[in-house]
């Protein structure tokens, strides 16, 4: 036997809820005479076949075929008044909803002036209001499916990151700018936002971008582009970077590191510290204008175990800066190596 409801109330003891589903499963078996009690900032919305029927303000009320006209068709007249009819009741919050909470799931792409691509999140909260909850109920409830209160806001940040994703592409302005724009993006957003939500008749009443900051990568980048500006000279800087490798492929233990190689930890070291002159000088000294190059004069060929070692030195930095293949390392390491081996008697 249907259970049929008399009486129809629901008391968000929450204060989160933006819609509720009376009852929470299945149709309701009303009947005309049943009491309906809604709340200061509630209101009931009648619902039946993807159609909202009609909508109840706070206040006690009884159901009446004058307060809801479509029922004389929902139950025939071959019926009595008396006789139950199908249908759900939604309790919609018509109170400010504050401190919503959006962000972006995955970082957004965007091309970036400087860094040529970055990836961000950006996350924040948002403030709405339901302003129509008849127009809602059919939006959400009727059209999109949506009554419970985490799918429906993940519904509207799914707005929020669109809207969001499309102004920063539209902007085209670097991330490194965006720190100073975060009150220009949140309007931008809100005004994009607004006619979505008010479609659903919702209002967007305010939006705050709390934070915007690079991917791991993306920041990663950042700090070489600010390293790169800093020193102002790119050659010293790639020196510097194969120092660095040199030093650390040096420190590694066993023969997967240049120890394995025959450069010790007093070579990697050594290196590392001369590089770190170098780069000193290059930023304490004023650059000077460059001058017609010279035709180099042909590189003298070692002769003893200590210039043949150095030319071995040597190579280990070319092949880390990228200015050799590994191939031609290969080759003339193994030639000088053996030459050096033939000097010291091995």
């Amino acid at each position: 036997m249907a259970r049929v409801f008399d009486i129809i109330e629901f008391v968000d003891e929450s204060g989160r809820e933006i819609v509720h589903r009376f009852p929470e499963q299945g149709s309701g078996d009303f009947r005309i005479g049943s009491q309906l009690i809604v709340r200061e900032s509630q209101a009931a919305v009648f619902f039946r076949d993807g159609k909202a029927l009609d909508v109840f303000g706070p206040g006690r009320h009884t159901i009446t075929t004058a307060n809801i006209p479509l029922l004389v068709n929902l139950i025939g007249k071959a019926f009595s008044g008396e006789t139950p009819f199908k249908a759900e009741v939604y309790f919609v919050t018509t109170r400010e909803l504050l401190d919503m909470k959006w962000g972006t799931p995955e970082p957004i792409t965007i091309r970036d002036p400087v860094l040529r691509m970055a990836r961000l999140r950006a996350f924040g909260t948002y403030a709405m209001q339901i302003a129509d909850p008849q127009l809602f109920v059919n939006k959400i409830v009727g059209t999109q499916r949506l009554y419970r209160t985490s799918d429906v806001e993940r519904f509207f940040r799914s707005i929020i990151v669109t809207k969001l994703t499309d102004l920063l592409g539209e902007m085209g302005r670097s991330i490194l700018d965006i720190p100073a724009m975060m009150e220009e993006l949140a309007a931008g957003v809100r005004a994009k936002a607004a006619d979505d939500f008010a479609a659903r008749g919702v209002n967007l009443t305010n939006i705050y971008i709390e934070s915007i900051s690079p991917t791991e990568e993306t920041a990663k980048a950042i700090d070489q582009a600010a390293a790169m500006g800093a020193i102002g000279d790119m050659d010293a800087y790639l020196k510097y970077k194969a120092a660095i490798a040199m030093g650390d492929a040096a420190q590694q233990e066993g023969g997967g590191g240049l120890a394995g190689a025959g450069v010790g930890l007093g070579a990697g070291a050594a290196m590392g510290m001369t590089m770190a002159q170098m780069m000193a000088q290059a930023m304490q000294q004023p650059q000077q204008p460059q001058q017609p190059q010279q035709p180099a004069a042909a590189p003298k060929t070692p002769q003893t175990a200590e210039e043949i070692q150095a030319m071995l030195d040597n190579l280990d930095m070319r092949l880390a800066a990228g200015e050799i293949s590994e191939e031609v390392y290969n080759r003339l390491y193994a030639k000088w190596e053996a030459r050096l081996k033939e000097l010291r008697g091995e």
